[in-house]
């Protein structure tokens, strides 16, 4: 079976810490087994490396969000970018039609899709290797993981069962979309699953499904159709419409932590970065990626989160509702992941007749290349940590701490680590908050250009 993972997501809902560059599975507030700080995604791809399926798994994502994933899951892993966002049934599509035109997958190979960020218990992932012996035995088009309720939840969508059992899954009767209380505890006694969103079809399945919609199945075709693709949920668009059904419950924990309300409960310590909170303080949290520090004295049932995007100060119960606010504010991203480090604004000005500034703290790791364009803007580095080399205008220069080089507009350069780099750069030009993050992404042809270059 091979595992299709979903990453996308705006990121307005854990904001500030999260923003379109970085969603909410980036965000590194959870605790590993062994006590290090780790991500959703992390967390995810850890459990499938321990049942043998990071070799088999590939991702789905958007431009924005790959130069994240290589960051943290490393920039070997397989993925699969949407010309532009989209929802999940194309997202599926074109990562299905690549398996099928490029990879050469057979169509009897088994898909198995799941976002990539649930928060659940291993077993989980044992379940989904189930969904492959489920469409066999049962000759369904589809099978759906599904989770066994622990309240009559108002927020996820139900999946009922039909009236016959047929042991380790159930015949799918229909579906309810996020009902109220009171049909949700009808549903529970009918015993319907909550859907969480995992399902598996077999590659023909889809393929043909495309053929029949006069959809591309080749690669390179569809992503020059890509944008002709209505943005459907795959729910929409193809669970909901077939017929022949399966589900398998996992009876575990499982938990979509995708607001300040939810994810704090997981977190195993009360104050990430730098800030403390009062003894008398009850169930409040504090994650700080400033370096100056919070207090919390006299309240409870409080999230204070600090980025450089901003600052969140919010009651528990109320902190869904901070979509509704983000729109107001349009610069950024302030702090940004690369497959070769990160990057955070430290100062930014405009004057009335358009001159910006921009004044960046950049980190480099060890081994890694970074590569960039001046065009219109003057840009004056420092190196404050770290060793390594520069090469502008074809030519190499050792630079260490204390190295500083200006660089003229629209000349290209490139930076080589040789121990972790910190840098201060201050760009001098326009339009540098609006371009911000769409210079430094290198696709897979140019990073291995660069490390030919330094070997």
């Amino acid at each position: 079976m091979r595992v299709v993972l979903l990453s996308g997501g705006s990121g307005k809902r854990l904001w500030p810490l999260s923003n379109d560059a970085r969603s909410k599975q980036f965000l590194k507030v959870l605790k590993n087994e062994n006590g290090i700080m780790e991500s959703m995604v992390q967390r995810v791809w850890r459990q499938l490396r321990k049942f043998n399926l990071t070799d088999k798994a590939i991702v789905a994502t958007s431009s924005s969000q790959v130069e994240m994933l290589y960051n943290q899951l490393g920039s070997n892993i397989p993925v699969v970018v949407e010309p532009e966002r989209k929802d999940t049934f194309p997202a599926i599509a074109l990562t299905a039609v690549y398996l099928y035109s490029v990879e050469g997958c057979d169509l009897d190979e088994v898909i198995g899709v799941l976002p990539v960020d649930p928060f659940v218990e291993d077993y989980f992932f044992e379940n989904i290797q189930e969904l492959e012996s489920g469409l066999q035995k049962s000759g369904a088009d589809l099978a759906l993981l599904g989770v066994t309720p622990t309240y009559p939840s108002e927020k996820y969508g139900y999946i009922v069962p039909g009236s016959k059992t047929h042991g380790d899954f159930i015949k799918v009767s229909k579906f309810c979309e996020k009902p109220n209380e009171t049909t949700a505890k009808k549903l529970i006694h009918q015993q319907a699953l909550w859907n969480c969103g995992v399902f598996s079809f077999r590659l023909e399945y889809i393929i043909q499904l495309l053929k029949r919609k006069n959809i591309p199945t080749q690669y390179d075709a569809l992503q020059k159709y890509y944008s002709q693709l209505q943005p459907n949920s795959f729910d929409y668009e193809v669970v909901e419409k077939a017929s022949n059904i399966i589900a398998i419950p996992y009876s575990g924990y499982w938990k979509d932590l995708g607001t300040w309300n939810t994810l704090t409960d997981e977190m195993e310590t009360p104050v990430i970065g730098s800030g403390v909170i009062s003894n008398e303080v009850k169930n409040s949290c504090i994650v700080n990626e400033l370096e100056i520090p919070i207090i919390l004295i006299g309240v409870e049932d409080i999230v204070v989160a600090a980025s450089p995007d901003g600052m969140l100060v919010t009651d528990k119960k109320s902190s869904h509702k901070i979509k509704e606010y983000v729109s107001h504010f349009q610069e950024g991203p302030m702090y940004e992941e690369y497959w070769w480090g990160w990057s955070r604004v430290l100062e930014y000005s405009k004057k009335e007749e358009g001159a910006e500034t921009l004044t960046e703290k950049i980190h480099l790791s060890a081994g890694g290349n970074l590569y960039d364009q001046g065009k219109g803007n003057q840009e004056v580095w420092t190196v404050t940590e770290g060793e390594g080399t520069l090469v502008l205008n074809d030519e190499f220069t050792k630079v260490s701490i204390g190295s500083s080089v200006t660089i003229p507009a629209g000349i290209n350069y490139s930076w080589k680590a040789s121990s972790d780099m910190k840098f201060i750069v201050i760009r001098s030009g326009e339009h540098l908050m609006k371009h911000r993050g769409k210079k430094r992404r290198l696709d897979a042809p140019l990073k291995r250009l660069m490390y030919s270059k330094y070997s």
